[in-house]
């Protein structure tokens, strides 16, 4: 190297003793925030089909409005965010809502269900809910907890709270999670009385015969050709519908009725 090029030893040395820029400390550590959620939500296992509950954990009971989750026979759940004190869906989720033949359920306070899974990414915290059946229909959805600093992983206690706002786990006495049960109410000391008077047993009623059997009517029946409004009339309204073109099919606890143009066309 020719002595232009070479760069002197007191800049050499300032540039070693000068710190560099450094990225700002993390104030909370995701393996705990995972390791925390393991302690606080025991997962329930479900079949591969997500069917039925192979192994049951905790129930959680929901504390905000607005939570959305589709059947079960859906390929992919929807995502719910929980930020600023309510819960939305994204834009994809809105997408999914209008899916043809999609069948959904909201959520309310006070409703309960089950977590099969949780995890914690660099953004936030997710939670797989999954509902017990209504209808005969089991729902599923996510939960997205964000941390309100993209770049900043809150505290585990922080993260905690904010999901406590929206889940809490059931205890096995059924309040909630509650810390103590209130103490008994204070009893009064007992009141000395006298017997009173016996008083003499009523009148036997006269003899009255008793009604004859209504007659046995005949369970109801479907037959080729008859209306939506007939079918209703004599089953009631079905558990679900699905439409499929000129088609509607009405699923019955133990039957499904297939209209075509308004009428019955096949009975299962």
């Amino acid at each position: 190297m020719s002595p232009s090029k070479r760069v002197p030893l007191a800049v050499i040395a300032f540039l070693l003793l000068v710190p560099g820029p450094q990225l700002s400390a993390q104030s909370g550590d995701p393996a705990a925030i995972l390791q925390q959620l393991d302690a606080q939500f025991k997962l329930t296992t479900t079949t591969a089909d997500r069917a039925d509950i192979v192994t049951p954990g905790d129930v959680v009971v929901i504390q905000k409005p607005g939570l959305l989750m589709f059947d079960v026979t859906s390929v992919v759940p929807p995502t719910n965010v929980y930020k600023d004190g309510r819960i939305a869906q994204g834009f994809g989720t809105q997408m999914m809502k209008g899916g043809k033949n999609r069948v959904m359920r909201w959520f309310v306070p006070g409703e309960k269900c089950w977590v099969t899974a949780v995890s914690v990414q660099n953004d936030g915290v997710s939670i797989g809910l999954y509902s017990d059946p209504y209808n005969d229909v089991r729902y599923y959805g996510i939960l997205k907890i964000p941390f309100p600093n993209k770049k900043e992983v809150p505290p585990v206690d922080s993260v905690m709270g904010t999901i406590a706002q929206v889940l809490t786990v059931e205890s096995p006495s059924g309040d909630q999670g509650s810390q103590g049960a209130a103490p008994p109410p204070a009893q009064a000391p007992p009141v000395q009385a006298t017997a009173p008077a016996p008083i003499p047993p009523p009148p036997p009623p006269p003899d009255i015969a008793p009604p004859p059997p209504p007659a046995d009517a005949p369970p109801p029946t479907i037959s080729l050709g008859e209306t939506i409004d007939q079918v209703t009339a004599a089953f009631g309204q079905p558990v679900r519908v699905a439409k499929l073109g000129a088609k509607q099919i009405y699923y019955y606890k133990d039957m499904k009725v297939t209209f075509t143009n308004g009428k019955v066309s096949n009975v299962e």
